[in-house]
């Protein structure tokens, strides 16, 4: 009875705890070699984590697989209802899979970084954190945002800081009785006093548009991407005073209604 039925049984336990012992040194000596390979990759850490971790699960249940198989266990069966329950957990969470794949793309192809400003699924701001599922958003007035990826990736993405300049466009009208090629002196004036312009690519000013109310000047000096702002409002602020010192209006829109009285028959 011992040969027949308790020594096979305590072979088998003793092969299957061996396949399982050796397995797990040899899922832990792959996932070192598959760490190592990703990291000369230069792919997000993050990333990285997360395909070790999957990789992780999936050789460790081959080896719980290899291992009921030498106990004589029928794996087919329980391969097929892992099979199952993960279709039925995919179908229930085709979002959340959506937002993964997103993930997973955002991380490989990096359209921005954190510390990035970019305005992405409707919404602006500093990207503080990029995770599988979304990403975490900083906007100008400190709130925080928290961005589905599958809502971003499957958009348009305006990096604001992937170049290191940036052109400050920017409109000034004056009255049509003004002098023309004074003001145009004076916003040139204004530009070239400010140190934070850059000599190239050179600066525009050009008279864009005979408006209702005001002939219209485009102002485009290209300056760094952090003195963007800065430069901008200053810049506006400098030109109105400016006008208002040399007699140079600023119009706003109006309407000139001529009234006619019709004589009576």
């Amino acid at each position: 009875m011992f040969d027949q039925y308790i020594l096979p049984w305590v072979i088998n336990i003793a092969f299957a705890i061996a396949i399982f012992v050796i397995g797990k040194i040899v899922v832990k000596m792959i996932i070192g070699l598959l760490r190592k390979l990703l990291n000369r990759s230069n792919m997000d850490n993050m990333l990285i984590n997360f395909v070790l971790s999957i990789a992780n699960a999936v050789l460790f249940l081959v080896v719980i697989v290899a291992a009921l198989d030498s106990l004589g266990v029928d794996t087919t069966s329980l391969i097929a209802i892992v099979g199952a329950a993960g279709l039925a957990i995919g179908l229930s969470l085709q979002d959340s899979l959506k937002n993964f794949a997103a993930g997973v793309m955002l991380l490989v192809f990096k359209p921005f970084k954190e510390g990035d400003f970019v305005e992405a699924a409707g919404v602006s701001g500093v990207v503080e954190d990029i995770s599988i599922f979304n990403s975490k958003m900083r906007t100008a007035d400190n709130r925080e945002i928290i961005v589905p990826n599958g809502a971003i990736y499957g958009g348009v993405i305006i990096n604001v800081s992937a170049r290191d300049t940036r052109r400050v466009d920017m409109v000034f009208g004056i009255g049509y009785g003004d002098d023309l090629r004074k003001a145009k002196e004076l916003l040139a004036q204004i530009i070239a006093e400010d140190d934070r312009v850059l000599a190239e690519p050179g600066v525009v000013i050009a008279v864009s548009e005979l408006a209702d109310s005001s002939v219209n000047f485009i102002v485009r000096p290209w300056v760094n991407s952090a003195d963007y702002w800065n430069v901008l409002w200053e810049t506006t602020e400098k030109v109105k005073l400016r006008f208002d010192e040399e007699g140079i209006s600023i119009p706003y829109p109006q309407m000139d209604v001529h009234l006619h009285k019709q004589e009576e028959s």
